[in-house]
């Protein structure tokens, strides 16, 4: 049995993600997954997170599931998702917080002129609002097993304010654009990671997560 840990350290969607994951591979054995040893036995692991960068790293740390995280990432495909995808880097801006540094690189907050706090009262339409929340077309950046059956430029959902930055551009596997072109999926060996939320992402989410099941690497 193909069994997926999906890793609940307290910070994140884990019941909608179980949903999509049972609607995309009926056929596994999906779990929502609050001890280390049923992470060390699973097949596959799904980190999903989202909140601030601050409360989730505590909260993975407090949870006892750091070290099982970390054992998956060298050992087997592990799906990093959303905020699940920014804690695998070395920092992030968010709150000065250093996360588990499976990838070299940070995380970068919407900034500059172009943008604008989704809460800050402004006549100016033209300024993107922070969070970047809705639809974005993703490119492909090179192949992946992840990829198959999903047409390049495919929309996603997004909900998000802060992006990976990779110190190795060979990590990018997609690309998507709000004000800047960013970093939105990152693949190195037994790891594919997203930010955006394929459980919110209708038929493209969902084959996602079944090529995610079916994936051998």
């Amino acid at each position: 049995m193909n069994t997926i840990a999906i890793v609940d350290y307290g910070m994140g969607n884990f019941h909608s993600v179980a949903r999509a994951l049972r609607a995309a591979a009926p056929d596994a054995d999906i779990r929502i997954c609050r001890e280390a040893s049923h992470i060390d036995n699973a097949s596959r692991v799904v980190f999903p997170g989202q909140g601030a960068m601050p409360d989730c790293m505590r909260t993975l740390n407090e949870s006892g599931l750091r070290e099982a995280v970390l054992r998956a990432a060298r050992s087997k495909p592990l799906l990093g998702v959303c905020v699940g995808e920014q804690m695998l880097f070395s920092h992030s801006e968010e709150g000065d917080t250093p996360c588990l540094d499976v990838f070299q690189g940070r995380v970068r907050r919407f900034s500059g002129p172009g943008y604008a706090s989704a809460s800050a009262h402004t006549d100016d339409t033209e300024l993107l609002k922070v969070p970047h929340m809705g639809w974005n077309r993703v490119k492909h950046v090179r192949h992946h097993a992840l990829w198959d059956g999903i047409a390049d430029n495919t929309h996603f959902y997004f909900v998000h304010s802060y992006y990976v930055q990779p110190s190795d551009p060979a990590l990018t596997a997609g690309l998507a654009h709000y004000g800047v072109s960013f970093t939105c999926a990152v693949a190195r060996d037994n790891i594919f990671a997203v930010q955006f939320h394929p459980e919110k992402s209708a038929d493209a989410g969902l084959r996602l997560y079944r090529n995610f099941v079916d994936w051998n690497p």
